[in-house]
């Protein structure tokens, strides 16, 4: 589902440009004017220009703050995340750096495979947004480096709110008292085309600090694949005479994380196993335990397995350590590739690897160029995490035209960050740990 045929060769030249002057050392993307170190402490506002800054006070009074920039090949880079719930005298660091890893799209005849960041413009396929596209929001202007457009300056990037409904709801001890609210979001997105694809990157930052990740798919159905090369396609029109071949949809994101403001973070995994009853117990029981992820790891998500991101320096009010739980959407993995057959991927930081495949330029000797191979028993001392969602898309009928959008993604829940819900109504904020009902 890719470009019209003469349409390649341009393609395949401009990424040889971007791809030259990322060798020779050219930084890609309209970023913040100074340059932190890695390590640095979060500074309590946004450190970049106003024209690179998101800030916004949601209804139910939290804030979000964080810089944005465009890179020629990973589109849109949020950095130095951080929210402040109401309560909170400080903003609390959340990420350092965030953006899409790749998208691979392998083509279930064998035919082709893409690696839509890296090998196919994606960046460079940022799309003009209409008002509508952005309701009651701001679309601000980008430019997009080492463009091969006429117009290399782009409204492209909408910040805007949301509801999401429900963000909690509690019937109260008095009668007829309820307590709830509804919940608003922070919503960053863009559009990027690739061939007859369309693809919404949405970032969604929650009142109560949780982030969801959401990588869509829209557009069209190429008819120059209605060939169905790998004999299976799903037919769509009438009869069978038109077949959309089958494909995949790999798509990593890389999450470099900076909990009150460090890169040294800890991972943890835990595991849970369930047993049957014994000696009187009137149900099974269920244990969990705490593994502590020391050197780089390639992980499965498996049932009662989670992992979470943890602050080595901050606490909560209540003294326990902040963290962040990842929690992964449906995912199909895809098990045609080393870099696909695992689902999460952490590794040491290393400026070098920004692609989870096909990444720019060797990062050493035998270092390889996905992310598989850079899982090398390496201490864990900075982790970044690589989060890989998977949808295996078999055409329909409905996909034309045009094609709804289909879903992937996942998100990251405040674990601890702080010592009650942020959005806890102030005649509740009593109501920490043991507690009994006020008569």
């Amino acid at each position: 589902m890719r470009v019209h045929s003469d349409s390649r060769a341009r393609t395949r030249a401009a990424v040889g440009l971007t791809v030259a002057a990322l060798t020779a050392g050219v930084t890609a993307g309209a970023g913040p004017a100074t340059a932190r170190p890695e390590n640095a402490p979060a500074p309590t506002a946004a450190y970049c220009g106003a024209a690179h800054r998101i800030e916004q006070k949601l209804s139910t009074g939290t804030t979000w703050r964080m810089c944005w920039r465009y890179d020629g090949k990973a589109g849109l880079v949020l950095e130095d995340v951080s929210y402040q719930p109401k309560g909170e005298r400080r903003p609390i660091k959340v990420l350092h750096s965030a953006r899409l890893g790749q998208i691979h799209v392998p083509y279930d005849d064998g035919s082709v495979e893409y690696d839509d960041l890296t090998g196919f413009d994606f960046a460079q396929g940022l799309m003009n947004l209409a008002p509508g596209e952005c309701p009651g929001g701001t679309i601000k202007t980008v430019k997009v480096p080492d463009s091969v457009n006429e117009t290399p300056t782009i409204k492209g990037l909408c910040t805007t709110t949301r509801s999401r409904g429900h963000a909690y709801r509690m019937q109260g001890h008095t009668p007829g008292t309820v307590h709830q609210a509804q919940g608003r979001d922070l919503l960053v997105h863009t559009v990027n085309q690739v061939g007859w694809y369309e693809y919404l990157t949405e970032w969604r930052f929650q009142d109560d600090g949780a982030i969801t990740m959401n990588l869509g798919a829209t557009g069209s159905l190429s008819w120059d694949d209605y060939d169905a090369g790998d004999g299976r396609g799903w037919p769509v029109g009438k009869g069978a005479s038109a077949r959309a071949t089958s494909h995949s949809h790999n798509a990593f994101w890389r999450l470099d994380f900076a909990l009150d403001g460090s890169t040294r973070n800890r991972v943890e995994q835990y595991d849970s196993t369930v047993t049957a009853p014994t000696g009187g117990q009137q149900a099974p029981a269920t244990r969990t335990t705490r593994t502590k992820i020391t050197k780089e790891l390639a992980g499965d998500i498996r049932n009662y397995r989670w992992w979470r991101v943890v602050s080595a320096t901050g606490k909560n009010k209540d003294g326990h350590a902040r963290s962040y739980e990842i929690v992964p959407g449906p995912t199909t993995r895809y098990p045609g590739r080393g870099f696909t057959k695992h689902d999460l991927y952490v590794t040491q930081y290393n400026p070098c690897e920004r692609f989870a495949s096909h990444n720019p330029g060797p990062c050493g000797p035998g270092a390889g160029t996905s992310v598989d191979r850079w899982v090398n028993g390496q201490t864990l001392s900075h982790p970044v995490v690589w989060m890989n969602i998977g949808f295996h898309h078999v055409a329909r009928d409905e996909d034309q035209q045009p094609m709804p959008v289909h879903w992937q993604g996942f998100s990251l829940a405040p674990r601890d960050a702080t010592a009650m819900n942020p959005l806890t109504p102030d005649g509740l904020a009593w109501q920490n740990g043991h507690w009994r009902p006020r008569r």
